[in-house]
């Protein structure tokens, strides 16, 4: 990165938070030029209900894999982003739905009750409360208690259901006179926000990995087991020169010809793309990545992406930390290719050597480029922990002039990020990814 230019990730979270404290202004001129409600709490209930759909726009946004955001914050930033998100919108709107039954059955003098069942009967209220109570479903199976015993299959399909709810949401603020069609000025808004919200969606999320797996056609043409539970499989394709990946990325890849369509699993290109080939490096931890040894060659595959902000792009500093924990070695393989000659150095964390997965040629890549290596072996509790902040400046004095990539299971992950923060490594100069769909 040149002196004094912005770093992507602070231009990106600018864009992001332009963006939504724009629409905030927006919104709140919306609501003080709309009029009020039938009552007071009728007013209150429209304004969260005005913010519970830009909150919606902005959540569509977070996973529309836009990738020039991707590209700058990384997907799973965005994803835990849209987590909290969808929480504080879960809660808009049920804030929203009780005030809006609240400033009913005051103005009819009802029950709580009687003026719920009323306004049930209503199709503009009806669909707003089949939205909101979808949005509470897939809150609540998102909870962490919950989601740890779901398959990922299971929580995927749950959530789809916020698609629904979105299409539901939409419905209801059409029929909203009070808030959608107020004036000509809000109308224009708010078509303009849902359109551009649902276009970036369905652009990124089905029309742009539709178009590049007919324009590349992907097909596996190499299946080399590793060790016992880990395999390598290469993708070739047409135009691969053309196809906007980098070292550090990853793709998520399915196999239609040999698993079931909705398989999919986050996989880090563990070499960096030549134009020629991708390589992908998985360990057998669920019946989809241990199954991938038995592809056959000429395989059909469909690869969503390339994705995520772990690549050189970050750069602030001339020497680099290389920090790996297990098969989460492969993307930091692949930035090795990247890498100037120069001061680089290593860490790769395994149990044993004989688990150290593509550690050959790891070495050869620091020795070209006349880095470091150091394997550290052992079992966590065994020893003294090699990522305690003392460790690591034992083993790169001048850790805080380096930029330092990180990335393994997510106990170590935590536990070197921790490290780095005593050690007061600037922010900007920490690059870490928690490669994930969930």
């Amino acid at each position: 990165m040149r002196q004094g230019t912005i770093p992507p990730v602070v231009a990106a979270r600018w864009a992001l938070w332009t963006f939504v404290i724009v629409n905030l202004v927006i919104v709140e001129v919306l609501f003080l030029t709309a009029g009020t409600g039938k009552n007071g709490v009728l007013t209150v209930a429209k304004f969260f209900g005005l913010h519970a759909a830009v909150l919606m726009m902005f959540q569509l946004l977070l996973v529309a894999r836009l990738p020039w955001l991707d590209r700058r914050i990384g997907m799973d930033r965005l994803t835990v982003w849209h987590r909290w998100v969808g929480f504080t919108l879960l809660w808009t709107l049920l804030t929203h739905a009780v005030l809006v039954v609240l400033g009913y059955a005051r103005l009819d003098d009802a029950s709580m009750t009687k003026t719920f069942v009323a306004l049930a009967g209503v199709p503009a209220s009806l669909f707003g409360m089949l939205a909101a109570a979808i949005v509470a479903v897939v809150a609540a199976v998102s909870a962490r208690q919950v989601r740890r015993r779901l398959r990922y299959e299971t929580w995927h399909g749950v959530h789809l259901l916020l698609y629904l709810a979105l299409g539901l949401a939409f419905v209801h603020q059409l029929q909203e006179t009070t808030t959608f069609s107020s004036s000509a000025p809000a109308v224009i808004y708010w078509w303009a926000l849902w359109l551009f919200a649902f276009g970036a969606l369905v652009t990124g999320r089905i029309v742009m990995p539709l178009w590049r797996n007919a324009y590349h056609r992907f097909e596996v043409v190499a299946v080399v087991p590793e060790s016992d539970d880990v395999v390598s499989v290469r993708v070739t394709g047409r135009h691969l020169d053309r196809l906007p990946a980098r070292a550090g990325q990853f793709c998520i890849w399915r196999f239609p010809g040999h698993n079931h369509w909705w398989l999919a699993n986050p996989f880090s290109l563990s070499a960096a793309p030549d134009g020629r080939t991708l390589r992908l490096t998985a360990k057998a931890v669920g019946s989809t990545s241990a199954g991938l040894r038995h592809v056959p060659v000429g395989t059909r595959a469909f690869v969503e992406g390339p994705y995520g902000a772990f690549t050189s792009l970050h750069r602030t500093r001339p020497g680099a930390l290389l920090i790996a924990g297990g098969v989460g070695i492969t993307p930091v393989r692949a930035l090795l290719e990247e890498e100037p000659a120069g001061d680089v150095v290593v860490l790769y964390r395994v149990r044993s050597e004989d688990d150290a997965v593509l550690v050959d040629e790891v070495r050869t890549l620091v020795a070209g480029l006349g880095g470091r290596l150091h394997l550290l072996t052992g079992r966590r509790g065994e020893g003294s922990p090699p990522f305690e902040p003392e460790s690591l400046r034992a083993l790169v004095p001048d850790i805080t002039e380096r930029d330092v990539y990180v990335c393994g299971p997510p106990a170590m992950t935590s536990a070197v990020l921790s490290a780095l923060h005593r050690l007061k490594v600037p922010h900007l100069q920490v690059h870490a990814e928690r490669f994930g769909l969930a």
